[in-house]
């Protein structure tokens, strides 16, 4: 049977089949992150700006909230590429084999990117937010006093976003990759996509605007990789085309 002619019935059943693969091993990397939760919320908890302040529980169940938090956490970076894999395996029926191969090189670099947005959120954008909210109470005259949980759920509320959006590269370059995109469209709506990246910036970061100049920068700047990136991809569909064209001209 073709895998490009499955029935609707076949294709839920394919899925099932993936989906059931991703929640056992979501399951195995849970079990593992149990062993990695309590150090990494230590190092959050004392790491950088966070050394000279301290965390309040202000409920009874804080603290396993917040294991459980880094768990899934934990556990949803271990399991994206293989998430991303299912995801390729899924879709990759109805491409060539070129885009087959083409597109499954795509996932390291696609968890790299995710990684990568983590650190950026991390590291550069968290310890100015911090300060700036820090020296902002102090102005105001206000004692904060920070719960463990709230700080924890802000953490994520900045990073998760940023490993989100720092994947714009790759969906870019296997949507050119696929014709569906060509750099020439990347280019002329390039003024929608700042928009667009500048909203998506307002609502990702606190309402300052060096915060606000912090992230969009940079997506600006991954938008123009991503075009120079997308030239690369398109030339290779381009050229599968072309062959693909020939094949069917001499009947393959």
């Amino acid at each position: 049977m073709n895998e490009k002619n499955l029935t609707i019935i076949e294709h839920i059943d394919e899925f099932r089949k993936r989906l059931i693969i991703i929640v056992v091993f979501f399951v195995i990397a849970v079990l593992g992150s149990f062993f990695l939760a309590k150090p990494l919320i230590q190092f959050l908890q004392y790491d950088g700006e966070m050394q000279n302040i301290t965390l309040n529980a202000f409920n009874v169940i804080d603290p396993i909230m917040i294991y459980l938090k880094v768990i899934i956490f934990i556990a949803v970076v271990l399991c994206s590429p293989l998430l991303m894999y299912q995801l390729w395996a899924f879709i990759s029926p109805g491409l060539h084999e070129s885009e087959r191969r083409a597109t499954l090189h795509y996932i390291p670099y696609a968890f790299l990117l995710m990684v990568g947005g983590i650190a950026f959120a991390y590291s550069v954008l968290l310890p100015y937010v911090m300060k700036f909210m820090m020296n902002l109470s102090v102005d105001l005259g206000i004692q904060q006093t920070i719960g463990i949980n709230e700080y924890f759920t802000f953490l994520f509320q900045l990073t998760i976003p940023f490993a989100i959006v720092f994947q714009l590269p790759i969906v870019l370059l296997f949507l050119t990759r696929l014709g569906i995109l060509n750099p020439t469209t990347l280019v002329n709506i390039r003024k929608y996509a700042y928009f667009g990246l500048f909203v998506v910036a307002a609502f990702i970061t606190p309402p300052d605007l060096i915060s606000h100049l912090f992230v969009t920068v940079p997506l600006f700047a991954l938008y123009e990789i991503s075009i120079i990136i997308s030239r690369f991809g398109y030339r290779k569909y381009l050229k599968a085309e072309q062959q693909r064209q020939i094949d069917d001209a001499q009947g393959k």
